[in-house]
């Protein structure tokens, strides 16, 4: 049923547009505020002439700029709001396309006095280069961030990450890079309330002003702080999966003429479960099975952690703001258990022995990153801000193994036992200048310079217990040295004339990279000058239809943690092993696309890897060891075809439907043979927002995504469903908000996956804890109009920072 819904849904919303295509004439203009500054995601609605029956809306996008088409010779009421601002309303007579000019906006009236805010849907802008969902005030803000993601459109969270399709994506808030480990990232962000966010940007052509290794971006664009006064709330959720979790927190935010501060405080304790069931064949010389490993392996983690957040501005004048951020993240409580139960039998099923392994890892880890920023505007609008940062990241793991060997009679035969010590010390300082500059009304230039260093030392110890005494095993035990400098420099131009809109964009960077093993007593250098173009195009065909194409060259580092040579055994027979001799991975990006009939966009779209980075599991038939490293592919292709529909079939009912079609090919020689797997592909999702009630106060969200079976690094992943629904209500006079959404409705969602090729064989299923139900609850007191400029504090290195796990 999953596969023929799809097809009949877009049957039923085709039918549903084509119905309006005889309408013909349109309304248009540009939204601005006191002093002539766009704005952006303003609520434009057209009302029947009596001001009640709605009859078609948009937003304003980030030139502030609106159109609604294929309306009727009529009278209308038009409406534009956003919050903060007194509201513009209308009579207009429609008798051909007309266009308002410009329609300010006037800041209301500042005052303490409590705000009621009507529940808003969310709506999707779609743009050459990004996908805007906004998100302001509607239910889906009641959750965390984390979930407000996974119901973005394009965005796949998991246990591996977050995704753009198949993609790895870079995190940013309000244009900073998030500058946490990526466990940690989905630790702040499933901790963080979402009722902060504005909008939420999916970026895959990102412009030459982002890092060439950022890739395909997720941008969170935090709401801006509108008026003076002070505002607070404090939440509290409690989610129920295998194991209960806990989540507190509280927001502070305060404004007047000079100052904006904002301090967020959030904590988490909770017990995350995981099972596993592995299947690896094991071959002779011959190519023949020889023995066959069936592991159960159940993972408990246990954490605590605390995450607080600092924003300070301060206005020197109208024409300069000093600003300082600050993001911590402490666990003082980390314990990661493991333990497996291997059978081993013969190709004809034939019990040969066993072993079970048990892995007790204590974690002690801080992050703490700090950006001094300072802005000047200029007369002629043009703007220059420095920005310097400092990131110190320190990680601790203590870790023991004790393993149990069974023979062919089941019976105990002997055991092993050891210690891993593991430390990791990390500086970052990044020092960068922005220049941005409108050239006139329909074109804008802007350029800037980067420096960036990061140093990092590491040290692993393994003891093994042999009896009582503790022996040093000096054949696993390093010490690594890793030093990385930057040099960067960008331009971008922007050009619109008649239909006609252009963007150009070059980033230069230069790396210097020096990686040294102390005790194998080698090291690896990397010295490259690379230049990373992007371009974008697009034409307004007719009032309807408009046509686009981008290009854009991405690179992508490997992290630390990748090259460091070291060998981190999870038991005797799994190890983690860096890979010194990793190079970059070189992508490029092109795309086609339409925007047409106001609620369709088709896209095309190509990608090529050039030594795509992934981690394989590598198995060793002679010695039976499984080794995960980091391995460049010689190849990778991604190219498909994607179809969006967004429609309101009410002013309280938003349907947005996607679907893609894409073929991923993957290629690889490891010395005795060479690779290639191909596999064509299907991903949608269909997403429905409801408002209830006379005041909207109770909104539902339901967001179901399918991911057909799949090529990841080397291994088929079979058919997923994620599911998401979620319920809230605002209580107490509008000042607080309960809520309730359950994950994994159909207990689709766990991983599947397989490993065919050469001499590698091997089968994964994990189940994740990832089926749940939350509760929540958040009360706001103060100035509740206020909207904050919460952001991340940010450098553009710190993604690659990763954990031992």
């Amino acid at each position: 049923m999953m596969v023929r819904l799809p097809y009949y849904l877009s049957i039923f919303l085709l039918t549903l547009c084509f119905t309006a295509f005889a309408q013909d004439f349109s309304v248009s203009g540009k939204v601005v505020d006191a002093n002539s500054n766009a704005i952006v995601l303003a609520n434009v609605v057209v009302l029947a002439e009596d001001g009640n029956s709605f009859v078609k809306g948009t937003s304003t996008d980030d030139k502030g700029i609106f159109k609604i088409n294929n309306l009727p010779a009529e009278t209308y009421f038009i409406k534009v709001s956003f919050i903060g601002f007194e509201d513009f309303e209308q009579i207009i007579i429609l008798r051909g396309n007309l266009d308002l000019q410009t329609v300010q906006l006037n800041e209301t009236p500042e005052s303490l006095d409590e705000v009621t805010v009507i529940g808003k849907k969310p709506t999707i802008i779609r743009k050459p280069d990004r996908l805007i969902f906004n998100v302001e005030n509607t239910a889906l803000t009641e959750g965390s961030t984390l979930s407000v993601l996974k119901s973005t459109p394009g965005i796949i969270v998991s246990d591996g990450g977050i995704n753009i399709k198949s993609a790895p994506a870079t995190v940013f808030i309000n244009n900073r890079r998030v500058q946490l480990t990526s466990q940690e990232l989905i630790t702040l962000l499933e901790s963080s309330p979402a009722n902060s966010i504005k909008s939420v940007e999916v970026i895959t052509n990102p412009p030459a002003s982002y890092d060439a290794d950022s890739g395909s971006v997720i941008n969170i664009i935090m709401s801006k702080n509108l008026v003076t006064g002070y505002r607070g709330s404090v939440f509290t959720n409690y989610t129920q999966g295998v194991f209960p979790r806990y989540n507190a927190g509280t927001s502070h935010y305060f404004k007047n003429n000079k100052v904006n501060l904002n301090v967020n405080y959030s904590y988490t304790n909770q017990k995350i479960n995981r099972d596993q069931d592995d299947t690896v064949d094991f071959f002779d010389t011959n190519d023949q099975i020889e023995q066959i490993w069936k592991s159960n392996v159940n993972r408990n983690a246990w954490s605590e952690n605390h995450n607080l957040n600092l924003n300070f501005d301060y206005y020197i004048d109208d024409k300069n703001t000093l600003s300082l951020t600050g993001t911590g993240l402490y666990t003082p409580y980390y314990k990661y258990q493991i333990r497996n139960n291997t059978d081993i039998t013969d190709d004809d099923l034939d019990f040969l022995g066993r072993f079970t392994a048990d892995n007790l890892s204590r974690d002690n880890k801080f992050n703490i990153g700090t950006d001094l920023i300072f802005r000047h505007d200029f007369e002629n609008s043009a703007a220059l801000t420095f920005n310097a940062h400092y990131t110190i990241y320190d990680y601790e793991r203590d870790q023991n193994v004790f393993s149990n060997f069974f023979n062919q009679n089941n019976v105990f035969n002997n055991s092993s036992e050891f210690n891993t010590l593991a430390n990791q010390d990390t500086h970052i300082l990044t020092g960068k200048v922005d220049y941005t500059l409108p050239i006139n009304e329909t074109s804008s230039f802007d350029a800037g310079v980067k420096y960036s260093n990061i140093n990092t030392d590491s040290n692993i110890t393994k003891v093994d217990i042999i009896g009582a005494s503790e022996v040093i095993d000096v054949n696993n035990t390093d010490a690594f040295k890793y030093d990385e400098t930057v040099f960067a420099a960008y331009s971008n131009y922007t050009k619109s004339w008649d239909k006609w809109d252009l963007s150009l964009g070059l980033r230069v960077e230069q790396s210097n990279i020096e990686g040294e093993s102390l005790t194998l007593a080698q090291t690896n250098t990397q010295d490259y000058l690379d230049w990373f173009p992007n371009a974008g195009l697009s034409h307004q065909i007719l009032e309807d239809v408009s046509l686009y194409v981008t290009y854009k060259r991405s690179i992508t580092r490997p992290s630390y943690t990748d090259l460091n040579p070291f060998t981190f055994f999870l038991n005797e027979n799994s190890v983690v092993l860096g890979n010194p001799n990793l190079i970059p991975t070189y992508r490029d990006h092109f795309k086609i696309g339409t925007n047409f009939l106001e609620h369709f966009t088709f896209e095309a779209y190509y990608m090529n890897y050039d030594g795509d980075i992934v981690e394989l599991p590598r198995q060793n038939n002679i010695t039976n060891v499984i080794a995960f490293t980091p391995t460049n592919l010689d190849n990778k292709v991604d190219f498909g075809f994607d179809f969006a529909f967004d429609y309101y079939p009410t002013s309280t009912w938003n349907l947005y439907f996607v679907t893609s079609f894409y073929n991923i090919t993957e290629e690889a020689n490891f010395g005795d043979g060479f690779v290639e797997l191909s596999q064509w592909s299907n991903y949608s999702v269909l997403q429905n927002s409801l408002a209830f009630l006379e005041d909207q106060s109770l909104n539902i969200n339901l967001t179901l995504t399918w991911v057909g079976k799949n090529v990841q690094q080397l291994q088929t992943v079979e058919d997923r469903l994620f599911s998401e629904f979620s319920v809230t209500k605002t209580i107490l006079n509008k000042k607080g908000v309960i809520s309730l959404s359950v994950e994994d409705l159909f207990n689709y969602q766990d991983s599947d996956s397989s490993l065919r090729y050469r001499d590698q064989s091997s089968a994964s299923f994990v189940d994740s804890d990832n089926r749940f139900i939350k509760l929540g609850f958040r009360y706001r007191f103060g100035n509740t109009k206020l909207s904050t400029n919460e952001r991340a504090t940010a450098a553009e290195e710190r993604e690659r920072l990763k954990d031992l796990n």
